[in-house]
């Protein structure tokens, strides 16, 4: 395991290349097929618009909200039950802008400074730059291909476990596409009782499975919320990403000192942007399928188009992403990317920008529709980037 105490990660500067580059190429009149960014280009529901217009339009709306409608909890209460038969209280609910807010402020109402966090690596980076802005020490975990991308609890000491306060863990995974099922997070469970850790499950992804497995809730799980809590947000599942709107769920104790820390810094969600996800919540749940679909179509076209052209890519369990091993004869991820860019005007993310063990991946995300997938693969054929011999440095 690798450990990294607070100050010691200079963020990347990747993100910035790519986006000076993707300028350039635009300016040079190239036409750039953008698979970076994971956000949804798939439409809100109708019936969502129109309840956060009708609020928006009255004035009482504006005045600080403080804490979560009585609709809201409700409609949380009848989401978890009815997708995940999970039953929660009202103190086992929590609204946070965002699970990207929530996972980089969590941190602050359980650790502190000479804290151990464990985290994966590969992983989302706010994974690690969250508790890390506590002054906790992060203890990076492997995720490994030959496992799946599965955590191997083994590869834990026992004696770094037994220190560690906290363990942040995520499935489906962003980047790595993994799925978790129901022995996985039994055995999470008993790790985290037998040495005393609490988990924060982040879950964005379970109504975005793309294999045949049913996305689970790490709270189903007989006690779980002894344990932890779970991140889940309607970012991805009901194409709000703008609107900000996730939950924080699961053990009350951690919740409270949670809902203390953010009492100082955050004075409630916005109630239009409440009733949009009261309306999201409990309207008709078309677009789960629909979007689950729209992905599914892309990612066949993608993945499929980059095997049959002799770019062995495994079809993504879940998620809206896409994990890749660069071919063989490009030593550097951050070089295959510029050239790829370069070459064929596809833009995608180096696998090292989640963590040391990401080097020599890629990630997609599925951000555009089949026919432009089909192009992207048309254009890396045609660069030859895939053949030995390529130019590469």
């Amino acid at each position: 395991m690798q450990f990294i105490k607070a100050g010691e990660i200079a963020e990347s500067n990747i993100f910035n290349q790519l986006d000076e580059k993707r300028h350039q190429l635009l300016a040079s009149g190239k036409d750039v097929i953008n698979l970076s960014i994971g956000t949804p280009d798939f439409e809100p529901d109708r019936h969502v618009m129109e309840a956060v217009s009708r609020a928006a339009l009255d004035p009482q709306q504006y005045r600080y909200s403080l804490t979560e409608t009585r609709d809201l909890l409700d409609a949380v209460q009848n989401w978890y039950k009815r997708r995940y038969d999970v039953t929660l209280a009202d103190n086992e609910i929590m609204a946070v802008c965002g699970s990207q807010e929530g996972i980089a402020h969590i941190g602050f109402a359980i650790a502190g400074e000479g804290d151990l966090v464990l985290a994966p690596d590969p992983g989302y980076p706010i994974f690690s730059f969250g508790p890390m802005l506590t002054g906790a020490t992060i203890g990076l975990y492997p995720l490994r291909e030959e496992n799946g991308w599965q955590l191997d609890f083994a590869d834990i000491p026992d004696d770094v476990a037994d220190r560690a306060k906290a363990m942040i863990v995520s499935y489906p995974n962003n980047p790595t596409t993994a799925v978790a099922d129901v022995s996985f997070y039994e055995a999470l469970v008993a790790f985290a009782k037998q040495h005393d850790i609490l988990i924060i499950h982040d879950n964005a992804y379970s109504d975005l499975m793309l294999c045949e497995k049913q996305g689970i809730s790490f709270l189903s799980i007989p006690g779980a919320k002894e344990v932890g809590i779970e991140f889940n947000s309607l970012s991805k599942t009901y194409n709000l990403t703008g609107m900000r709107v996730s939950f924080a769920l699961g053990n009350r104790e951690m919740l409270a000192k949670f809902r203390a820390f953010r009492s100082q810094i955050d004075y409630g969600m916005f109630y239009p942007v409440q009733a949009g996800a009261v309306a999201a919540l409990n309207g008709s749940q078309d677009i789960v399928q629909r979007n689950r679909e729209g992905y599914m179509a892309r990612r066949d076209a993608l993945c499929g188009g980059l095997r049959r052209i002799g770019w062995d890519v495994p079809d993504a369990e879940g998620t809206m992403f896409v994990w890749a091993k660069i071919p063989p004869h490009f030593s550097s991820t951050v070089d295959f990317v510029m050239q790829l860019m370069e070459k064929t005007g596809v833009i995608c993310v180096p696998g090292d920008s989640f963590g040391a063990r990401g080097q020599g991946y890629v990630r997609f995300a599925l951000v555009v529709p089949p026919e432009r997938m089909e192009e992207a693969v048309r254009r890396i054929e045609e660069s030859k980037l895939l053949r030995e011999g390529s130019v590469c440095r």
